[in-house]
Order: C-alpha cells, then structure tokens, then sequence
C-alpha cells in the first residue's frame, strides 16, 4: 500500500533575501509548498512587515513550518521574532525555524547579543522549534575585505574566519525545515577555517590586485579578543562544501 504523501506548507520570512530566497528555490526545487513573507512587493510574495506586525497573521496562517530568515541589523531581532511567535501561536503552533550565528553568546558584538537573545525568546516560545547557528557568509567576509584591498598595504586583523556559502546554509535549513523539531541543533560551518591575511589574498587575486602587501594586525578591545579566540569558529562541523575561492571564483564568473 502507497503511504499517503503529505503537502507541508513552509512560510519563509525575509524570503527576497539572499539567505531567504536560496531556501526557497532550495524547497520548491524539492517540490514543497512555499509562502514568502517580505517587505519588498514582488510576484508570489505575501507582503508584511515584522516590525509592525502588518500582514503577518495573515502569512502564518494554515502553515506547518515557519523558516525565520528575516533579520535586522539596528536591534530590533528580537521584536521581530516576538510579532512572528505571537501570530505562529495564533496559528496553531508551526514548526519555527531560526537561523543565529556560531558564538552568539561568545563574541560581545550587538547584533550576536540581539541574535543571543531572539535564540533565548524562541526557546521559551512554547512552539516546537529548531534554532541553527551558522559561522559567517563568504560574502560578509568579502565585502569585510574587499575595501582594505584596494590598499597599497592591506591591513587586516590577526584572526581566523571560517566563511560558509548561503547555498550551503539554506540547504541545511531546507532540510531542518523538513525534519522533526531538533531544538539547538548542531552548528554548521564552513569547509575551511583560514586567516583573514589569506582571505584578503583570495580577495585581491580575484579582483586582480594581487600584489598589495598585507599587515596582519592585532586589534585591542573584548569582541576582538573573543575573535581572536576563536569564539565565532566550529572547528568541529565543517559541514559546508563550497570553499571562499570557490565563491569567489563564481563570482568572477557571473561578471
């Protein structure tokens, strides 16, 4: 006898982004069901606003899972996820997925402690949940050093990064949105862990500017210290496949 094939209709938040829309062509390409909440007005996208909570009851309701991809940069992360967790309640309880940042609660940067606390609000949500924790995006780390490059000498801190592809990241997420409820689930990294003197290299060959110097500098102050440390890095998941040279190298591609 054929088991009965279920539809499970997926909302994904902050879905025209560069995170949110990888997932969603990452679910559709599988064959799911996808609602797209937005800001932004485009074709199949149910438009709202998190910070005032307009049009997001609306885009919760009748959905099983809930891939929170929309952020905010100037504090308000975790207001964003308190409006979305009241409507998913009202809705019945979906499946909440969210994305942090590995070191959230090592690293004293702002955003890490808006991040820390949207992780603290969604596990005391009462929703079933899974929160995933990533280490930084290839292309936060480009655009990091892509403007010291253009430097005769190229300073950069004396740290380490450990850059993931959003490809990668969303592919997780797509499959986390699929699966049980898993709580914190485990981290996930990128396939290397390099120094940022080598990532500027990379940078500066890629935009052809291969022979500034570069300075490796130690920076005072606890957030880079915590850096410094290590505190941002997985060593332990280097769950993702495409390398910093490989983004890189797509990105030459697609000029």
């Amino acid at each position: 006898m054929t088991p009965e094939v279920v539809d499970v209709r997926i909302l994904v938040t902050g879905g025209t982004g560069q995170l949110g829309s990888a997932v969603v062509a990452r679910l559709r390409a599988a064959g799911e069901e996808v609602r797209v909440l937005s800001r932004r007005a485009a074709p199949e996208v149910v438009r709202g606003d998190l910070r005032t909570g307009r049009g997001v009851d609306t885009a919760v309701a009748g959905v099983d899972v809930v891939v929170h991809c929309a952020t905010d940069y100037f504090g308000r992360e975790a207001q964003l996820a308190r409006t979305l967790v009241e409507a998913a309640r009202w809705a019945g309880g979906p499946h909440l997925v969210y994305v942090s940042i590995v070191g959230v609660d090592r690293v004293p940067l702002g955003y890490y402690r808006a991040k820390h606390e949207t992780e603290q609000l969604v596990a005391a949500s009462g929703l079933p949940y899974t929160i995933q924790r990533a280490t930084q995006f290839h292309g936060l780390v480009r655009t990091l050093l892509s403007g010291a490059s253009r430097l005769p000498v190229v300073p950069v801190p004396r740290i380490s990064f450990q850059p993931v592809d959003v490809r990668d990241v969303a592919r997780r997420l797509a499959a986390l949105a699929l699966d049980d409820p898993a709580g914190r689930a485990a981290d996930f990294g990128g396939p290397e862990i390099l120094a940022a003197a080598e990532l500027a290299q990379a940078v500066g060959e890629a935009s052809g500017r291969r022979r500034r110097r570069i300075v490796p500098l130690k920076v005072p102050g606890e957030t880079f210290r915590a850096y410094a440390d290590g505190g941002h890095l997985a060593p332990g998941h280097r769950e993702g496949e495409i390398t910093f040279r490989e983004y890189l190298a797509g990105r030459a591609d697609h000029r």
